[in-house]
């Protein structure tokens, strides 16, 4: 067996060993933990208050397009600190990458600007 094969079986038998070791923990768990079912605790927690109405409104999807935009120019910052950091190693080529990167993002931070998501309402 290779070497490249050995190492990759070390890996799979880690992954083996962390769903095995997982599943019994779990199953444990399941096993011991006590079961009362009462109609109180299939309530919806409102913070310590009594609930009101259904437990269950509509909310907008602004919101969750607001939160992915935050996420993707979040990951943008993880890529560019790391090329700041080693800007002289990369020299011209890892300077134009760089740059058509940012005007992509900015592209997508215009279009949404212009579609009116960034709104806070």
């Amino acid at each position: 067996m290779s070497q490249f094969l050995r190492d990759w079986l070390t890996v799979v038998w880690f992954g083996i060993a962390a769903v095995l070791l997982a599943s019994i923990l779990l199953g444990v768990a399941a096993a011991i933990r006590p079961t009362r079912p009462n109609a109180q605790k299939y309530i919806a927690y409102e913070s310590g208050v009594d609930p009101v109405g259904i437990g269950w409104s509509q909310s907008q999807i602004r919101y969750y397009v607001f939160a992915l935009l935050f996420v993707i120019f979040d990951v943008e910052a993880v890529f560019i600190f790391p090329w700041a950091a080693s800007v002289e190693r990369y020299g011209t080529f890892g300077l134009v990458v760089m740059l058509v990167f940012i005007v992509l993002l900015l592209d997508g931070l215009v279009y949404a600007w212009k579609r009116g998501l960034l709104r806070w309402v």
